[in-house]
């Protein structure tokens, strides 16, 4: 008889879920839009936003109390970005963090608050009020599950990820399907972790790993207005490996990365560019946004295309690339080379069979230097077209 282990949980964070109002709750489904996690005790943080120049209150009072790099949790309110919502939103925001952190029991400068959703609508405040009244105190203990599902919007479904670390424990959260074309994080994602590390450390090792992970992640080129990423260490676990750390972050980081492009806004492939041979890493990054925020890709991906000509077109039109010439480019896609090389009608027809997949790689060597980076996305579906055409109706 096989058993299941539960996940790994750090210690000393707390949560409380909630319906504020925003999600239609049914007698079956308390479609819970509001989550606060914290932690017991001071923690340290580190945290990056969004470079939009409409960025949501949110984001502005998170941003600048952040930099202290001493938040111990976060509240999120989903289904509302409360952007572009004036004076009114700005007071709305500190109001609901105030409320937030008095339940808690912390300062309203230790949390970071999240808010995404319908841009240009102000909060229901009156039940929203109501709602952050009712928070039990103490909080119970964290339930990281419910508050994955709290933080959605479009998802399909929650995502989080919980893996150890020595004796202490690593667990993410993220929402987001849409509207993601990340200047600094993406969407919303919170790290929870009873590691202890120094502040500096910790910030320098998140901001490699948002790098290499929500960086490398597009769904439709489309930066939010609300992109917020942090983690919190509380250190109750005691010292680990600073190496053994980042590499935990990392494989947790890109778990959720590729649960999230999965789960594209329509979407039914995931979509892994990996890029070699290039210049440096910055070339291999931009050629492989350009494939992958292809809408000419996306869709010949999407109905199992093998028109490999449409991944070489989205590598030339990088035209201040001068070290890339088509002579040393090579494309596969999986283990199959489409270019130089001419398929033939037979390895035409294994291809079209492997982009019948749930999971497609795109392969391209640029034969210039070393340089490589993989990027993250999606496949392109009237499915994403029908929900963008009436997402505020």
């Amino acid at each position: 008889m096989t058993t299941h282990q539960p996940a790994p949980m750090p210690l000393g964070f707390r949560s409380h879920t909630a319906n504020l109002g925003l999600k239609d709750a049914t007698p079956t489904d308390a479609a819970h839009d509001f989550a606060l996690v914290v932690s017991e005790v001071p923690a340290v943080s580190a945290a990056v936003f969004t470079r939009s120049r409409f960025a949501g209150p949110s984001v502005v009072l998170s941003r600048a109390d952040a930099a202290a790099q001493a938040s111990r949790g976060m509240a999120v309110v989903s289904r509302n970005a409360n952007v572009a919502t004036g004076r009114v939103g700005a007071a709305n925001a500190e109001e609901v963090r105030r409320l937030a952190a008095e339940a808690a029991g912390v300062k309203p400068e230790e949390l970071v608050i999240g808010s995404t959703g319908v841009i240009g609508r102000p909060y229901p405040m009156e039940s929203i009020r109501a709602g952050l009244a009712a928070i039990p105190t103490p909080l119970p203990p964290a339930d990281f599950q419910a508050a994955a599902a709290a933080i959605m919007t479009t998802d399909t479904r929650s995502k989080s990820v919980h893996l150890r670390c020595g004796d202490a424990v690593v667990v993410g959260i993220a929402k987001g399907v849409g509207m993601i074309e990340p200047n600094m994080a993406t969407l919303l994602t919170f790290f929870f972790t009873d590691a202890r590390l120094d502040a500096p450390t910790l910030d320098a090792i998140f901001r490699r790993v948002v790098d290499r992970t929500f960086n490398a992640l597009s769904i439709d080129t489309d930066t939010s207005t609300s992109d917020s990423a942090a983690v919190f260490a509380n250190g109750l676990a005691g010292e680990v490996d600073e190496a053994v750390f980042e590499q935990v972050l990392y494989q947790a980081a890109l778990t959720l990365v590729r649960d999230i492009a999965s789960d594209g806004e329509g979407a039914g492939k995931l979509i892994e560019v990996h890029v070699t041979g290039a210049r440096d890493d910055a070339q291999a990054r931009r050629v492989g946004k350009a494939v992958v925020n292809s809408p000419l890709v996306k869709t010949s991906v999407h109905g199992a295309d093998p028109n490999w000509g449409r991944v070489a077109m989205a590598v030339g039109k990088l035209d201040d690339e001068n070290d890339i010439h088509p002579s040393a480019v090579r494309i596969h896609y999986g283990d199959l080379e489409m270019f130089p090389t001419e398929p033939d009608d037979a390895q035409l027809a294994c291809a079209a069979a492997y982009l019948t997949g749930t999971e497609i790689l795109l392969r391209i060597d640029l034969g210039i230097a070393d340089g490589e980076f993989t990027v993250y996305g999606c496949d392109l579906t009237q499915a994403y077209v029908e929900l963008n055409s009436g997402y505020t109706t």
